[in-house]
């Protein structure tokens, strides 16, 4: 069995942009916290991660913030389910 690394850019919030009119942008946001890091609130690309199958609680993963490789988890996707469309994905380190 092979395993795939999952790798995610990963860039600031948009200033004055509340998470409604993020997503409506295409952009995912996200949660980075744990030890070592201080907690940001940052932004992926949402058609990257709902294309990565492996992209699940529990995954383990690399984000890429401000040119820096960090090993994360993925703690909690918040979905809404009635629409099936994740509303924000919490990140903490490894």
């Amino acid at each position: 069995m092979t395993t795939t690394e999952i790798k995610f850019e990963a860039t600031t919030r948009p200033e004055g942009k509340n998470p409604r009119q993020t997503r409506a942008m295409g952009l995912l946001p996200v949660t980075v916290y744990g030890k070592g890091i201080e907690s940001k609130s940052l932004v992926v690309n949402t058609h990257e991660f709902m294309v990565t199958k492996e992209a699940k609680t529990g995954a383990v993963c690399t984000l890429v913030i401000d040119k820096k490789d960090v090993k994360v988890e993925i703690q909690n996707v918040q979905v809404n389910y009635s629409t099936n469309e994740i509303l924000n994905v919490e990140f903490k380190t490894v």
